[in-house]
């Protein structure tokens, strides 16, 4: 990768402070607070070539935007609100050592999977007060 811009910095920090993946939308608005004239066209783009260095990761979930985490985080799952959007990282740990050899039949040997739940968010449960 190239050298370290304060451009870069922002993202990064934006992408690191999030409770899950965001889209190039989310990481520009985060961005935005600490360095309000960062350009979406510059978020795009270091994004790709903070990808490519392998800084972070590209998350794809069905119906949606490509979202972006920070690498290292190990193997994880996600979960996505229907109703604001956002999407959250799971800590619970994988089920896929439970269903191999229980679920699936026998011989069979998960090499790869995605697991993202789906419902409410938290906040989107709370009753708005009127």
């Amino acid at each position: 990768m190239q050298r370290t811009t304060v451009q870069r910095r922002a993202i990064l920090a934006a992408l690191s402070d999030a409770p899950g993946p965001l889209t190039p939308q989310q990481v520009h608005d985060a961005a935005r607070r600490d360095h309000p004239n960062l350009g979406l066209a510059t978020v795009y783009r270091n994004l790709a070539r903070l990808e490519e260095a392998g800084a972070i990761t590209a998350v794809h979930l069905p119906d949606d935007a490509t979202r972006y985490e920070p690498s290292g985080r190990g193997h994880h799952h996600h979960f996505r609100c229907r109703t604001c959007g956002r999407v959250f990282e799971l800590e619970a740990d994988c089920p896929v050592q439970t269903l191999q050899g229980v679920t699936l039949p026998g011989g069979f040997q998960v090499e790869d999977h995605a697991l993202t739940l789906y419902g409410l968010c938290s906040d989107c449960q709370t009753p708005k007060p009127k």
